[in-house]
């Protein structure tokens, strides 16, 4: 996904800025990580209030096998299938995405 798609997914959110990094992206909305592209797939940052629904509605934790051989997961979850073409329904995870980095801000 170019930088344009990005910015055309996450529109309703309001602007954002693509930062290059793991060999993927990093999307940001008012100076805070909300969203990752890794290996082309597009993760929604999500925390402990956040991540049940995320689960519910489908989506995968983000987890990859650490140095040590265990899995680590991270606060990244997949985006729900259905949101990908509904720019309506991609803003309400965006949002979700975007709070949840606001409360680890806090």
């Amino acid at each position: 996904m170019d930088d344009d798609d990005l910015r055309d997914l996450f529109r309703g959110l309001g602007p954002i800025t693509i930062r290059r990094m793991f060999g993927g992206k990093g999307i940001y909305h008012n100076g805070l990580i909300t969203a990752l592209v890794v290996q082309g797939e597009v993760l929604l940052k999500a925390d402990t209030r956040s991540a049940p629904e995320f689960e519910a509605a489908g989506c995968t934790q983000w987890t990859y096998e650490s140095r040590s051989g265990k899995m680590a997961a991270m606060p990244y979850w997949s985006v729900p299938d259905s949101a990908i073409d509904d720019h309506e329904e991609m803003t309400i995870w965006a949002r979700k995405a975007y709070e949840a980095s606001v409360r680890a801000k806090a």
